[in-house]
């Protein structure tokens, strides 16, 4: 696999996307966002999905230039259409406006319809933590094609129903939870099957419902299962909590609209920390609370305690340093792109 720096990676994934007809703003948000979530491992939600990004634009289902309007608002709340825009671009001008309302209400909280894969969920929540802030952000593909199996049933119901979590602290990497409530992100199927690896146990079931370690069953009517294992109606029961605030409270509904257009609905809420305690206090007791956990005596096999978002820090300041190792097979489908648009020696991929 190539090992790519993550600022050319940005600046590939960029002039591909305003290739495909994105304004510069708007590839530079997916671009960003996407070279984020390699960065911090999160390599399902990488540039491994700009190709898919830029087929969707091609067949209509992502309008680029998509202006979003704010259909209802409150003092504190927020309903934003998205007109099919890019969810990377959406999103966050929606977690930005619910940022500022919280800065003068406290709480605040928005919902966003109608709009393309919104990537890495931490995204979001961490806009809000930088602000001194509690994000809170879940997301849900309306009535797109499911991915997840019901405890209990075979054939998939629900989407993999993410759920992000980011808190202010005094910490060098950022607390935070970004969690799928599937056993695994749908996109980590996708790498798998790209890196010709198998897979674990426990992640899927193929289309009569048995356990397989083989990735390219999920294409082939498997579905994916929820978090929890043997006890995985607990990843059923939140993944449905999931569909209530993003696809009913957002009036996308559930089940599944044949023509297969992603649409993914958000529900976000913001609680400004300095309506409860001083920040800065907040902040100094999270990180203790951070190191009480850490210090932790490790069980048997165990490298130790990390708190929540410390793995995917340590991650980032590694791939900053070191580059990004992107699987071949994703490589030559940018490398295909650029050749398409004519910008494989701009971008030094000849």
């Amino acid at each position: 696999m190539p090992i790519v720096r993550a600022d050319r990676l940005t600046r590939v994934s960029a002039a591909l996307l305003r290739a495909a007809g994105a304004s510069e703003e708007e590839a530079d948000a997916v671009a960003v966002g996407c070279v984020n979530a390699n960065l911090a491992g999160h390599d399902s939600h990488g540039v491994i999905a700009v190709p898919t990004y830029i087929d969707r634009i091609k067949a209509g289902h992502i309008v680029p230039g998509a202006a979003w309007t704010i259909v209802q608002e409150s003092p504190t709340t927020t309903v934003i259409d998205g007109h099919w825009g890019f969810g990377f671009h959406v999103n966050a001008k929606a977690m930005a406006l619910t940022i500022e309302k919280a800065k003068t209400a406290n709480v605040a909280a928005c919902t966003v319809f109608r709009q393309s894969h919104v990537g890495r969920l931490a995204a979001y929540p961490l806009m809000a933590m930088r602000e001194g802030m509690i994000g809170i952000a879940t997301a849900d593909s309306g009535r797109s094609p499911k991915h997840v199996a019901p405890f209990g049933g075979k054939e998939a119901r629900l989407g993999t129903n993410p759920i992000s979590i980011a808190v202010p602290s005094d910490l060098e990497a950022p607390f935070y939870l970004d969690m799928a409530t599937s056993a695994v992100a749908a996109g980590k199927i996708q790498l798998a099957v790209a890196r010709g690896e198998e897979i674990p146990t426990g992640w899927i079931i193929d289309a009569e419902g048995r356990h397989t370690t083989d990735p390219t069953q999920y294409r082939k009517g498997g579905a994916l299962l929820p978090l929890g294992g043997t006890e995985g109606y607990k990843g059923s029961g939140l993944a449905a909590m999931v569909e209530v605030l993003c696809g009913l409270l957002t009036g996308l509904g559930f089940g599944v609209e044949p023509t297969g257009r992603h649409n993914d609905g958000c529900f976000m809420a913001v609680f400004n920390v300095a309506a409860f305690r001083p920040l800065q206090e907040f902040k100094r007791e999270v990180a203790e609370f951070a190191r009480y956990l850490k210090s932790t005596p490790p069980s048997e096999g165990s490298k130790g305690v990390y708190y929540p978002g410390e793995l995917e820090g340590l991650r980032e300041h590694q791939r900053w340093r070191d580059g990004i190792a992107v699987e071949d097979a994703t490589w030559e489908k940018l490398r295909a792109l650029a050749r398409d648009y004519r910008l494989d020696t701009v971008l030094d991929l000849s």
